[in-house]
């Protein structure tokens, strides 16, 4: 594996490590982007954050790093209704963090990054 390939996935798996544990340290703002529409909101919060934390763990091995990858790309899409909500709902306020309409565009617009960045570490 090359070294950029290396930072790269050290830093993804940072990132959704990450993520995943803020699901459970900050739930509040997580639960305030969950559409109305979804059943179940405290629980579909713990079922994410506890989905990144494993699919993170699934990319530190050689032997799941393809389905860790793989399971990140399809949670990405997911989590892309939950952006369109964001979307039009914005502005509002999570925590600290204000959601402009241009803050969900770009939160809306980076989901496909996300996917591509997960989806080149399901290559060997």
């Amino acid at each position: 594996m090359s070294l950029i390939k290396r930072i790269s996935l050290t830093l993804l798996i940072i990132l959704f490590l990450a993520a995943g544990i803020n699901h459970f340290w900050h739930p509040a703002g997580y639960l305030r982007i969950i559409p109305a529409y979804l059943p179940f909101p405290a629980l579909l919060n713990y079922v994410s954050g506890s989905c990144e934390i494993l699919f993170a763990v699934l990319l530190l091995f050689k032997s799941t790093r393809k389905t860790g990858a793989w399971l990140i790309v399809l949670m990405l899409a997911a989590f892309l209704p939950v952006h369109v909500d964001m979307l039009l709902h914005a502005p509002m306020q999570l925590g600290n963090l204000k959601v402009t309409p241009l803050v969900a565009w770009i939160r809306l617009l980076l989901q496909p990054v996300l996917m591509l960045w997960a989806w080149w570490h399901t290559k060997d």
